[in-house]
């Protein structure tokens, strides 16, 4: 018998098996790219929320998938890739937190210090030690703000514990919501210069007070 956990997990796995994200995945079908985060899964009152039947058939023909192979992911990939339950932070023993840049400036998926922290996280392998993921996350980016450097659909990988030197790649986030990724251009106790990724966007300069925080992109996936 079908049940939300089962359909979601076919959807994972489905992902998974064709090397995609469930961001990635909706992307390649033609849909919003958060239609299938885990934030999705759940309503804001705790109702389950089912993907729609023109969804899964839009994944199935961008995948060659057909529904028979749906309907055996649906089976084995039960348990193996369950939905988190709302309010739970997603486990790191084997991925990390990934969050859309469009998300990231919302309230409640930061703490002061720039770490993940409540619910909404949608999770993506990242081949590291156990160590190293401790307080790793990954942000997706959208949109061509970060050109020609980084893409629509490439995922950054931010530490936030990491130090940040003049010339790092870092992601800012204003005490605005404003998130952006940029260079390190200069930092002093009273300001931050920062050099736009893409020519067409201007470099940023800001009063230290008005930054949240800021952290120091480790890796991307291209």
């Amino acid at each position: 018998m079908f049940s939300h956990e089962r359909i979601w997990a076919a959807i994972d796995a489905l992902a998974e098996r064709h090397r995609l994200s469930p961001s990635g995945l909706a992307r390649r079908a033609g849909l919003d790219p958060t239609s299938f985060n885990k934030s999705k899964r759940l309503g804001t009152d705790g109702r389950l929320r089912w993907p729609s039947t023109e969804s899964i058939a839009k994944v199935l023909d961008a995948t060659g998938a057909t529904i028979d192979e749906f309907i055996g992911l649906e089976t084995s990939g039960y348990n193996r890739t369950a939905i988190l339950p709302q309010g739970t932070f997603p486990p790191q023993s084997g991925s990390i937190p990934l969050l859309g840049f469009a998300q990231a400036g919302a309230g409640g998926f930061f703490d002061d210090g720039g770490f993940p922290a409540g619910q909404g996280w949608d999770v993506v392998d990242f081949p590291a030690s156990p160590e190293r993921k401790q307080g790793v996350y990954a942000l997706e980016v959208q949109g061509d703000s970060m050109m020609p450097l980084y893409r629509d659909g490439d995922v950054l990988i931010v530490e936030p514990a990491a130090q940040v030197r003049r010339g790092d790649r870092v992601v800012v986030k204003t005490r605005e919501g404003e998130v952006m990724a940029k260079v390190l251009h200069r930092q002093s106790p009273r300001s931050i210069e920062l050099l736009s990724l893409n020519p067409e966007h201007p470099n940023r300069s800001f009063d230290i007070r008005d930054i949240e925080w800021i952290a120091r992109i480790i890796w991307a996936s291209q």
